[in-house]
């Protein structure tokens, strides 16, 4: 079995960097394995610190009278050099919980305000995002937005669309478009739930 043995940082760079890290197999033979973090710095590693602290924060959220809208944004993203479907989201503050930076982040993408739902811990806590590469992990919040969406809060070099999307638009999306594999399982959920039930699985434990 191999494990860590050493670790160099690559790169300082604000929001990621890259690590390589020296593994050792149980026969003592070394090879190289290179990881993304948002880790500013190698203790801060999760493989360091052990502890699973969300580094960012995805929002789901319906939206309208009936409840029959879920809140997506279409983002530019750099790697695809496309525009991709996701759930507004976004990385945690220093001093912030990810269910705070989730209410920043909403209002900041959509202009629209949040009202939380409470949700079990195993189905908020931060799960891991794409673990082969990078140790990366996002709490998920549940609930509600109202208002009227507005791109004010959106930074300048944002390049976000605000989309309120019924059943007919999310299968379209997920027919059609480019789709984050986060958002497109809830969104597969959506599509399956009455409206107005969307969080009824949140409830599940009570039963």
């Amino acid at each position: 079995m191999r494990r860590v043995h050493d670790v160099k940082q690559v790169t300082e760079n604000p929001f990621l960097n890259l690590y390589t890290l020296d593994m050792v197999s149980d026969k003592g033979k070394h090879s190289a394995y290179y990881v993304a973090s948002r880790a500013k710095h190698s203790e801060d590693l999760k493989l360091n610190t052990k502890k699973n602290t969300a580094d960012g924060v995805i929002i789901y959220s319906l939206y309208g009278e009936k409840q029959d809208k879920v809140v997506l944004i279409r983002q530019y993203r750099c790697p695809l050099d496309d525009y991709i479907y996701e759930f507004p989201a976004g990385l945690v503050d220093p001093g912030e919980t990810f269910k705070q930076a989730g209410v920043r982040e909403l209002k900041e993408e959509t202009g629209l305000d949040f009202t939380p739902v409470d949700a079990p811990e195993m189905y908020c806590k931060p799960f891991f995002t794409t673990v082969g590469m990078t140790d990366e992990s996002c709490g998920t919040i549940y609930g509600y937005a109202s208002g009227t969406p507005s791109k004010e809060g959106q930074e300048e070099n944002e390049e976000i669309e605000i989309v309120l999307a019924d059943k007919e638009e999310v299968r379209r999306i997920l027919k059609e478009e480019n789709v984050a594999i986060m958002c497109a399982y809830m969104l597969m959920h959506f599509l399956e739930a009455e409206p107005g039930h969307a969080f009824d699985f949140l409830n599940l434990l009570d039963q």
